[in-house]
């Protein structure tokens, strides 16, 4: 297969939604083919990669470096080494941090300096987990924000968030009684804490913006 898209199935989630917003976009923008795969060569070979994930931290990171350890050597050989476009989602943008300290804490990908802590919201009738839709603010321009402004809405579903070492990685953040990492980017790499093929137009253009993408 030529020009395609790599979503990584991992085991850690249902890929549908994602394979069908990405699959859309694709399209529409010409980018070639979107391909749910767990497969090496299938990673190894495609010009972006993406890694969506839910559930906890932890699970997660096992689910990637430990019974699939193959699959996460093929990945940091493509994205680290070989700097094609890389995007996670949700779980999948916590795993860039170097450390995660959900029960107990595990090791991250420590792909982008930080670690991922439990949101602690300062208006207590704000509950966690963090669902639903929120504003987002933009901190910085980045290419697969273009088009994406202060006060867009994304949807979000989780109870962590990844807190960057260097604020020149943190993209865009919402409030949930105090400041909720939103996206981070670093090099080839662009994380988004909210799920994109659940964010309607929002998720979309960030969809669209990544699979152009020409770092």
């Amino acid at each position: 297969m030529k020009g395609y898209t790599a979503l990584i199935d991992c085991g850690s989630g249902n890929l549908h939604s994602a394979e069908k917003a990405f699959q859309r976009m694709a399209r529409e923008v010409g980018a070639g083919e979107v391909l749910v795969t767990s497969r090496l060569g299938d990673v190894y070979r495609a010009d972006r990669v993406v890694l969506p994930g839910d559930g906890a931290f932890p699970a997660c990171r096992h689910a990637l470096m430990r019974e699939r350890a193959a699959l996460w050597w093929t990945l940091r050989e493509v994205v680290v080494n070989r700097g094609r476009p890389f995007m996670g989602i949700c779980i999948g943008m916590q795993l860039l941090a170097t450390r995660g300290l959900e029960h107990g804490g595990a090791d991250g990908f420590d792909w982008i300096s930080g670690e991922v802590a439990p949101i602690e919201p300062t208006d207590a009738r704000l509950k966690v987990p963090h669902m639903g839709w929120n504003d987002l603010v933009v901190d910085r321009p980045h290419p697969v924000m273009d088009g994406v402004a202060t006060g867009d809405h994304a949807y979000f579903v989780h109870s962590h968030q990844m807190r960057v070492s260097d604020a020149a990685d943190l993209v865009a953040h919402a409030d949930y009684g105090g400041p909720v990492t939103a996206v981070v980017a670093r090099d080839t790499m662009v994380g988004t804490q909210f799920h994109p093929e659940k964010s309607q137009a929002t998720g979309l253009r960030i969809i669209s913006n990544f699979l152009q993408w020409r770092p």
